[in-house]
């Protein structure tokens, strides 16, 4: 029989470091240099010299985590959570609030120096929002814990699928106070609930949405039990079983409005929308006020979901085109504009992915193009569509490194990048949403 030749791989002995760390990534991780390679170093702030454990060592960098801080920063400060560095949700609540947004900007800086050659950024006042309970949904992880015999509600800790069983959590909205404690509880109660795999939470204008996803059926009997129990809450319980359909039954749709645009949208629990409210509202009062639309101007708004930004511009622009990938986003963004007597937005279905010749929504008469993908970035349609036609683009991005790779093609095409600005989405954690606008020259 042949043998083939298989290399070990390399395992890692847990060696201890002494490391000097003289920056931060996008990701929150600090910056130091071990065996004339990068080193990223969960949990270290620029600055300091910590002590840590070595995770991680492929050929052109390595990975370790802090085990102990030799010298602190001045911006170093205590978590607030008791379940930090265990939970995987936040990343940076070791780093003072106000230094978080300055090491976030920093790190978008470099960025746009090594991919799209640009140096000098002019970095307008950073979008903020209350710094605790400012998230309006949330995905909880539930397992049943055989070693244990319980089932656990909670979040994935941190690079792993084990569920960290938590009673409270600080960033959630308050609306779901009590969720954990009450979920704990209920799930233990009932074997048939086993084959629950997560809970979907949504906070809307008027009401308070729990998604119970499981695989297995459930009983009417137990199902109106979880309910009851859930009005007591304030909760409004929705069942996803095997179909995976998502059904609001004889609720009424959740919505939000923004009061400053006099606009009110109405979308799935399967929709994406903003997590923080506030920052939501400041985003799309921001796009109107950079873009500063006249009558005449023709907006493509591409990845556009439910209208977000499509309405809001509406209501100052000639006309707005709306593209989005999801059938069920462009049904909400059509519906939207109904609601809103908004008839100047027209809605289209495609994969912004593909091949866009011929596609029946583009015309050489728009002139000012939105940008709001997912964290893939919009690579593909902007080497695809004659960006020469535009005279402006508004990036809105919530992954700096396809921002700054996407923004390089867009300077190429003689565009200059005229104002630049984060958006605090999240605070506590590692992810950069920012704001980018072009101007043709």
């Amino acid at each position: 029989m042949a043998q083939f030749f298989q290399a070990k791989k390399k395992t890692l002995s847990g060696q201890s470091l002494t490391l000097a760390v003289t920056g931060m990534d996008h990701q929150g991780r600090g910056i130091a240099k071990h065996n004339n390679k990068v080193c990223f170093v969960n949990g270290a702030l620029t600055g300091e010299t910590v002590k840590a454990k070595l995770i991680e060592d492929k050929a052109r960098y390595s990975a370790a985590k802090t085990v102990k801080v030799e010298q602190a920063s001045d911006a170093r400060v205590k978590p607030f959570c008791e379940y930090y560095q265990q939970c995987g949700g936040c990343q940076l609540q070791h780093l003072r609030l106000d230094q978080q947004l300055v090491e976030k900007q920093l790190a978008v800086s470099q960025l746009f120096a090594k991919f799209a050659k640009l140096n000098t950024l002019n970095w307008q006042d950073p979008l903020l929002s209350e710094s605790t309970h400012y998230r309006r949904s949330a995905r909880l992880a539930v397992m049943y814990d055989k070693t244990a015999k319980k089932m656990r509600v909670g979040y994935r800790a941190q690079g792993s699928k084990q569920i960290v069983s938590v009673q409270h959590c600080a960033v959630l909205s308050d609306a779901f106070s009590a969720i954990f404690t009450v979920f704990d509880e209920v799930l233990n109660l009932h074997s048939e609930l086993r084959s629950v795999s997560h809970l979907q939470l949504c906070q809307a204008d008027k009401q308070n949405f729990v998604v119970i996803r499981h695989t297995k059926t459930i009983s009417d009997k137990l199902k109106n039990t979880i309910e009851q129990l859930g009005l007591s809450h304030q909760w409004q319980i929705i069942w996803q079983g095997e179909t995976q359909q998502i059904h609001h039954g004889h609720l009424p749709m959740p919505f939000y409005q923004l009061a400053e645009l006099g606009l009110k949208f109405e979308f799935g629990l399967e929709n994406f929308i903003q997590v923080n409210a506030q920052v939501n509202q400041a985003m799309l009062s921001q796009a109107v006020d950079w873009l500063n639309l006249s009558v005449k101007e023709q907006v493509l708004d591409l990845f556009c979901g439910i209208g977000n930004f499509s309405l809001a511009l509406a209501k100052y622009a000639k006309s707005v085109v709306g593209v989005e990938g999801v059938a069920s986003a462009v049904a909400m963004a059509t519906q939207n504009a109904q609601t809103n007597h908004i008839a100047n937005a027209y809605f289209h279905c495609f994969d912004l992915t593909q091949n866009m010749q011929q596609a029946p929504w583009f015309s050489t008469e728009l002139d000012i193009l939105v940008l709001d993908p997912s964290r893939t970035g919009a690579f593909a349609i902007l080497e695809q569509l004659p960006l020469e036609q535009f005279k402006t683009i508004l990036y809105v991005s919530c992954d700096p490194v396809t921002l700054a790779r996407d923004s390089a093609i867009i300077t190429q095409a003689r565009f200059s990048l005229e104002k630049i600005g984060l958006m605090n989405m999240f605070p506590h954690t590692g992810h950069i949403e920012t704001m980018a606008l072009f101007q043709r020259r």
